[in-house]
């Protein structure tokens, strides 16, 4: 059936976009975990934070990195070191803007606070459950990643699902202070509490444009603490 919603063409159009620039910025080299952080934080604020759209994120940087570390590998076997390090930074990329998407919505939260707004319970009750989805969104995608891979691209990425799995990740652990921080507002909501005009989710979206366009730093610095301990 033809898609007549110019919308969701655009928003077609932006996940293809990002699947592209994911696999250069692999197929290339460089700083790919800053590179695929960035494109991820501005495809989060562009095409929305629900978990649908976070799916369709995650699935399309995951291919472009699966379709960046072929590149590298078809070039030469002594490229293989490389292009299993790019893999590797990619999905740590990947987890880090996941980790800044829980940290700016605690942001956003306590800002609200310390400004005395408070968000409707119903809203606050969405967005929690939205972000207690988060790592396993991460993970699923991380383990789908691997089972359509093959060689040294599937085992990597098989490599770091146990990973993950055995010792966690960067958005699990940032989710424990966000999460417990929906908890202390949420108590204090009542239900019937009206919105304190602009959304939650929108605040969070624009905290990630900044992150990403370096005009905010704390969260990204708080994760590469989180990850270094």
């Amino acid at each position: 059936m033809q898609n007549d919603n110019p919308g969701a063409n655009h928003a077609n159009d932006d996940i293809a976009q990002l699947t592209a620039e994911i696999r250069e910025a692999v197929a290339h080299g460089g700083d790919v975990e800053k590179t695929v952080r960035n494109l991820t934080l501005k495809a989060m604020h562009a095409n929305g934070l629900d978990p649908e759209s976070l799916v369709r994120i995650a699935s399309a940087v995951m291919e472009g990195a699966h379709e960046g570390a072929k590149h590298e590998l078809s070039h030469a076997s002594e490229q293989s070191q490389a292009a299993q390090t790019q893999i590797i930074q990619a999905v740590a990329g990947l987890d880090a803007a996941f980790a800044q998407l829980a940290g700016a919505s605690k942001l956003a939260l306590e800002e609200a606070a310390s400004k005395a707004k408070q968000f409707s319970h119903s809203e606050l009750a969405k967005t929690r459950a939205d972000l207690e989805s988060l790592e396993s969104l991460f993970m699923d995608t991380l383990k789908q990643a691997a089972t359509a891979a093959q060689g040294l691209i599937a085992e990597t990425l098989q490599d770091l699902y146990q990973h993950a799995e055995r010792n966690g990740t960067a958005v699990g652990a940032q989710l424990k202070d966000t999460l417990a921080v929906f908890a202390h507002q949420m108590a204090s909501t009542g239900r019937a509490q009206l919105e304190a005009g602009a959304q939650l989710t929108q605040i969070t979206a624009d905290l990630l444009h900044k992150i990403a366009s370096g005009v905010l730093t704390g969260i990204v610095d708080q994760v590469k603490q989180d990850k270094n301990k």
